[in-house]
């Protein structure tokens, strides 16, 4: 395929995106492009990821519309990738959550009760038991939603004297040979704390920093005057 064979238009589609992703990393496309792999493009999908739920957080459709074709621009890279080593193809991603969406909402496609959606994964993926529940959650999530999904799955709450239990290791383990442990272990604690109350230790944290950084800005305007 030459350059001159894809056709410019007013309005492009999903198939053009897949013509077009082939082209650029093909020989003859862009030379970026042809060398990239999973590994060395994995921190653009976080990256733009994230710019995309920044863009749902400003409630901006024009910058929500770009980043999500930044999105789905990975999706279709790493297919692509993907179909080169004949593993799997676009099509074999789209049949796969097809088929997940349909057994996970088995009373509108195959009628009777309503089943809880939890239950569903856990027999999807065959999770016997707790350690293959919580070992189930990805290691590649922020440490903070990692947290929260563990908590939320043991079904186990902390308590807050668990959360005074937790500092008061933590205190004692400064000045000794593995402080990082028990702070782990604190900050597990306190995200653990919220679950009962459904609070997201994620947004709850972005909104500390803000707060701090506001408090620093106000500090700063008195010792000026």
């Amino acid at each position: 395929m030459n350059m001159i064979d894809f056709k410019l238009k007013a309005q492009y589609d999903f198939e053009d995106l897949l013509t077009l992703v082939s082209f650029l990393r093909s020989e003859r496309g862009c030379p970026w492009d042809h060398v990239q792999t999973h590994e060395s493009i994995r921190r653009n999908f976080l990256e733009e990821a994230y710019e995309a739920c920044e863009g749902i957080d400003l409630d901006d459709p024009a910058i929500l519309k770009e980043e999500l074709g930044d999105v789905l621009l990975q999706v279709v890279f790493h297919a692509d990738i993907e179909k080169d080593r004949g593993r799997f193809t676009i099509q074999d991603v789209c049949d796969a959550i097809c088929k997940k969406l349909i057994f996970r909402h088995p009373h509108l496609f195959f009628g009777g009760e309503r089943q809880d959606w939890d239950e569903l994964k856990k027999k999807e993926k065959g999770v016997r038991t707790k350690s293959m529940l919580l070992g189930g959650v990805a290691k590649s999530l922020p440490a903070l939603i990692r947290a929260e999904k563990i908590c939320e799955k043991s079904g186990e709450t902390t308590e807050l004297f668990a959360l005074d239990e937790a500092f008061a290791s933590y205190k004692s383990a400064l000045g000794g040979p593995d402080p990082g442990q028990a702070l782990g272990e604190l900050l597990l604690a306190a995200i653990g704390a919220g679950v009962p109350q459904e609070l997201d230790g994620e947004t709850a944290l972005h909104c500390a920093c803000d707060r701090y950084i506001r408090r620093t800005a106000e500090k700063e305007q008195r010792s000026q005057k």
